[in-house]
């Protein structure tokens, strides 16, 4: 399999891909230690911004790490036949308080989709809800034609 092309995606590109996905990859980072985890999303189009409700125990890596308000990266990526496209938006997690949604950004967080099947070792009373939107400092596509048959 050998790269046939590659190039950078347009915004258009770019929004159309993020707003006919669901989900990615949101890794996160504090004292030079990772965090990555799948999540699921909404995205606006017109204002570039992603919309996410991330669940959480009490005493869980994921809440430790939200805390510390770490700088952060969403991979959104999909491969069809011979293209692969990803979409890797850079910035700070702001965390938001219900009380303070617009109409329209619940109608985003109505769009991060919840999977299908959720496995909990904590009872569904132990777990946390939170309110997050990343407004990227960086929103940059890629997409990759490969030839399979090379």
């Amino acid at each position: 399999m050998a790269i046939d092309k590659e190039a950078d995606m347009t915004d258009a590109e770019i929004d159309e891909f993020l707003g006919h996905r669901e989900t990615g990859v949101l890794s996160l980072a504090r004292d030079n230690e990772p965090y990555a985890i799948p999540i699921s999303y909404g995205y606006d189009e017109e204002s570039r911004v992603f919309y996410m409700r991330l669940v959480s125990t009490p005493e869980s890596e994921k809440r430790e790490f939200l805390a510390s308000t770490p700088q952060s990266r969403l991979v959104v990526y999909d491969e069809a036949e011979s293209t692969y496209r990803s979409v890797i938006a850079k910035g700070t997690l702001e965390s938001i308080d219900p009380n303070d949604l617009t109409p329209g950004q619940i109608a985003q967080y109505g769009d991060a989709k919840r999977p299908l099947f959720e496995i909990w070792a904590e009872g569904k009373d132990a777990l946390s809800i939170e309110l997050y939107r990343l407004d990227p400092e960086t929103l940059d596509g890629r997409r990759t034609e490969v030839d399979r048959d090379e």
